[in-house]
């Protein structure tokens, strides 16, 4: 009987749900990875050697192991890979907050990608964003003005941050704004680089309305600079997978909070 072969989707959602336990795992014998997944050792070194040529995890003899964290919070490459269905259905949930004719403030968490490029389907929108791909992705709808908040380009970010971009954002005002988070514990905020960190603050200030979106990974962690709390914000979006003690610290601290619906298995792998 012959095997119905996976489908590009299926097989891109199973490399992610791979690297997402290397992650956790830190190192993984690649004979355990073949069982947890149920696929056959070739399929799991073709899988593997697409995620190694992507510099998203080292593949060794035997084995494979994720980068160091710092790196990982810092590389858009992880970021914007990491935890990818559920930040689409975020996406989905905090476009619904955007109307016509809004200028609306995004940074360059990679979170907020899936909501970008739901932006282009509103009508006569000003973008303000320090986020290289976001100026690529809406730069082509013609009904969507993009303003780039310019200065010190960090590759591993692709965007920009430092003080020139501080300076512009205390010249500008949006309607809305979102942005997202490196790590949260107990309602405290963090980010690793401290000009990331004082852009998301400088960010509270461009908005009369402030949104957070933020998915369940990013909780119970620290990093380097914190940048307030989610008291800050005016709303939380989350996911259903979000720690309980997370969820009662937003609410203690006066933060309205949507969560939506997160479907931890994904869809089915066919081998």
């Amino acid at each position: 009987m012959s095997k119905t072969r996976p489908s590009d989707a299926a097989v891109e959602h199973r490399r992610q749900e791979i690297l997402d336990h290397v992650i956790a795992t830190g190192e993984v014998r690649i004979d355990d990875l073949t069982t947890r997944f149920g696929v056959s050792l070739m399929t799991m070194h073709r899988d593997l050697d697409d995620l190694a040529e992507r510099r998203l995890l080292r593949k060794l003899r035997g084995k494979v192991e994720a980068y160091p964290a710092t790196t990982m919070e810092s590389a858009a490459r992880f970021r914007d890979t990491f935890n990818q269905a559920t930040k689409d259905a975020l996406g989905e949930a905090a476009a619904a907050h955007v109307h016509a004719g809004q200028t609306v403030f995004i940074d360059d968490s990679t979170t907020l990608f899936p909501l970008v490029r739901r932006l282009g389907a509103i009508e006569d929108l000003t973008v303000i964003t320090n986020s290289l791909e976001a100026a690529r992705i809406l730069g082509p709808v013609k009904t969507v003005v993009v303003v780039l908040a310019g200065g010190k380009y960090h590759h591993e970010f692709d965007s920009c941050a430092g003080p020139d971009v501080l300076a512009f954002l205390e010249r500008t005002h949006a309607d809305i704004a979102f942005v997202s988070v490196a790590a949260v514990a107990v309602g405290r905020l963090f980010h690793p680089v401290q000009d990331y960190a004082a852009l998301k603050k400088a960010a509270l200030r461009t908005a009369s309305h402030n949104v957070l979106v933020v998915d369940n990974s990013k909780f119970g962690r620290t990093a380097t600079f914190a940048h307030g709390d989610i008291g800050d914000y005016d709303l939380l979006i989350t996911d259903d997978l979000t720690p309980t003690e997370e969820i009662e610290a937003a609410l203690n601290a006066g933060t309205a909070i949507e969560q939506i619906e997160c479907d931890p298995e994904g869809p089915e792998y066919e081998i």
